[in-house]
């Protein structure tokens, strides 16, 4: 499985897809936080994120980004 450089604390856990390869999965809010220990203002690190880290493919096991569902979005 492919990793996230620098956000393995980040990992909630593996996503399962019919016939295809187990893909890592990972929490935004817990890398936006990473990237904000490391200095970035939050619209910063969320800008980063979204553009460096969520918009790289990396083939059929690039990772996927869960971001929590509050019940007043659902």
């Amino acid at each position: 499985m492919l990793r996230a450089d620098g956000f393995d604390e980040a990992i909630i856990g593996i996503g399962n897809r019919c016939g295809q390869l187990d893909i890592l999965a990972y929490d935004v809010n817990k890398c936006v936080k990473i990237l904000m220990d490391q200095g970035m203002t939050e619209e910063e690190a969320i800008d980063y994120f979204e553009f460096n880290v969520v918009g790289a493919w990396m083939g059929e096991e690039t990772p996927i980004f869960i971001r929590e569902i509050y019940d007043d979005e659902r």
